[in-house]
């Protein structure tokens, strides 16, 4: 009989400690897209939810609960041989594994931060959908963000050109009613917030400016960042300005000059400080002037983080006084692959001025497009070959400090992650 307790009382205590022994990315959810399929990665095992290939051209995102999934597709297979490519917006829940169209034809869908509701795009027409229905908000509208609060957006009027030069582009804020259907005007609930200079200026770089994106809000939700691009993609390609604004429309400011490479500034997690790479001339003139910054609000304080003969090719924040960096010697450009520098993750440390390489990847291999999970306290990163490799590239996880690393998920493209808060 003794014999039987002890055994129980081993069983009891093991089977807590052997459920907390299970990794702590296992908590974390990942969307992701693979040869053309969505799919799910959750408790360890990956799972194909879609099961046509198509085309992506935003990346899936989690819904605030992390109960649904959103994606676009492009279908490879057109319903006749006159029809237009279109996008197709979709949400699957997790649990009940429905897939739902949101609509046949829409661009740049994204999730409501504080309920199940999507907005999207059709033309220049913005919508809303509670997921039985969409309504149409508001017309003339570029690219936009919703306000934390989930009552409204921002968003922005391109500049034009006529023939007495370049109109000035001009920032919106659209509120929602509380029953969508009662939505009946397109005008009732838009404000202006600033009209933006139609030309820029930081140090001796000047730009025409014509369209404002990447819209984010701080963590207090008082200033939002967001970038300002020239009139043509040839001329974004190597110049455009990160700015600043008060989520009321006050204290605009022009922080940087920075490129479009996918590399957007972000916020850190409690403070108002605005991380970014600055620098203009696109990665193809060479691997230099690419410079992590940080700007500090409301004093516009910016520090440069980036130490000389050193590029910048990604970042993320850690926590308030820390952020990860994807850096390379400053280099010249070369058209074969093999002869590009291949970046490593270094961890800067804002208020001990200390930086340190925290990973070491194989020969002619490069460490890109760090982010940190800080519900699971993970650092995660792309390993691929090549910065213009986009379909051979695998997503790697390590410990904060960079040790114990490991191979997460394979041949993986975009991706979004949902972890419960702590």
């Amino acid at each position: 009989m003794k014999k039987y307790f002890w055994i129980l009382i081993v069983l009891i205590l093991l089977v807590p400690n052997m459920a907390h022994a299970a990794p702590i990315e296992n908590k974390v959810k990942v969307a992701f897209y693979r040869d053309g399929f969505v799919w799910l990665k959750m408790n360890g095992k990956e799972t194909r939810i879609t099961k046509e290939p198509s085309e992506h051209s935003y990346q899936p995102q989690w819904s605030h609960d992390g109960k649904w999934i959103l994606y676009q597709i492009e279908p490879r297979k057109k319903p006749n041989s006159n029809a237009d490519s279109h996008s197709e917006i979709w949400i699957y829940n997790v649990d009940t594994k429905k897939h739902i169209r949101i609509t046949n034809d829409g661009t740049n869908p994204k999730w409501s931060p504080v309920e199940n509701i999507v907005a999207f795009k059709n033309g220049w027409v913005l919508n809303v959908s509670n997921l039985e229905h969409f309504y149409n908000i508001a017309l003339g509208v570029g690219d936009y963000n919703w306000y934390p609060d989930g009552r409204s957006f921002i968003t922005a009027s391109s500049a034009s050109l006529r023939p007495d030069g370049w109109t000035n582009p001009i920032l919106f804020k659209i509120g929602l009613e509380k029953d969508l259907a009662k939505m009946t005007s397109f005008t009732k609930n838009v404000k202006q917030l600033f009209t933006i200079p139609n030309e820029l200026k930081k140090g001796n770089v000047n730009m025409v400016a014509s369209h404002p994106w990447d819209f984010h809000f701080s963590s207090d939700g008082y200033w939002v960042s967001f970038i300002v691009s020239p009139p043509t993609a040839s001329w974004a390609m190597d110049s455009n300005m990160v700015c600043v604004i008060g989520a009321d429309g006050q204290n605009f400011a022009v922080l940087d000059e920075t490129i479009n490479e996918g590399n957007s500034p972000k916020w850190a997690y409690s403070q108002n400080l605005l991380g970014y790479i600055a620098g203009g001339g696109r990665i193809v003139l060479g691997f230099k002037n690419k410079d992590m910054k940080i700007t500090e609000m409301p004093v516009f304080k910016s520090t440069t983080l980036t130490p000389a003969h050193f590029a910048e090719m990604g970042f993320t924040w850690k926590d308030d006084n820390s952020l990860y960096v994807s850096r390379v010697k400053e280099t010249d450009w070369s058209n074969e692959a093999k002869k590009r520098p291949d970046p490593s993750l270094f961890m800067i440390k804002i208020k001990e001025q200390t930086q340190s390489q925290i990973t070491h990847p194989p020969k002619d291999f490069g460490d890109y497009q760090p982010q940190f999970i800080p519900e699971a306290n993970k650092l995660t990163w792309l390993r691929k070959r090549d910065i213009a490799d986009f379909h051979k590239q695998d997503l790697w996880i390590s410990d904060s400090n960079g040790q114990n690393e490991k191979l997460w998920i394979k041949n993986i493209q975009t991706y979004d992650f949902f972890a419960e808060k702590k």
